[in-house]
């Protein structure tokens, strides 16, 4: 398991950033190689994610849930699981928000396993570190 944890700033109110993080047609795109394949609910879609890992590129396809949400506190959980294309692998994820005035924190705890497994836990710390920088400033961008 990689677990990591981020700080993020947007510029914008709480109320904004927890409306944002809650609409999966808009945050899975802000994921670098991410798209929304079909809505399956309000709180849950299949998505697709294609990674770069140095020369290798790998497409996971699987469901983004909302899998826990307390309002008051502006903290969600969105829950990832996801399988290669080439069925050699999985990408899941816990992706925890906790959000305050103009950002809050994320954490990350995902279980890698396959092809992106076998290029050692310090790339995929960097690869996944990355992607959440991205897609802090993207977030803030929406």
């Amino acid at each position: 398991m990689v677990e990591l944890d981020h700080s993020f700033t947007t510029g914008k109110d709480t109320d904004y950033n927890w409306e944002a993080i809650l609409d999966l047609d808009r945050i899975i795109p802000c994921v670098e190689g991410g798209k929304v394949i079909e809505r399956t609910s309000a709180e849950s879609a299949r998505a697709e994610i294609v990674v770069r890992m140095g020369a290798m590129s790998l497409t996971f396809r699987g469901t983004v849930e909302v899998a826990e949400r307390d309002d008051a506190a502006h903290r969600a959980v969105l829950r990832i699981k996801s399988k290669e294309k080439s069925n050699q692998g999985h990408a899941n994820a816990d992706v925890t928000f906790d959000l305050s005035d103009g950002g809050g924190k994320i954490h990350t705890a995902a279980q890698i396993s396959g092809r992106a497994a076998s290029m050692g836990e310090g790339v995929m710390v960097t690869v996944l570190a990355a992607l959440i920088d991205d897609f802090t400033q993207k977030l803030a961008g929406i």
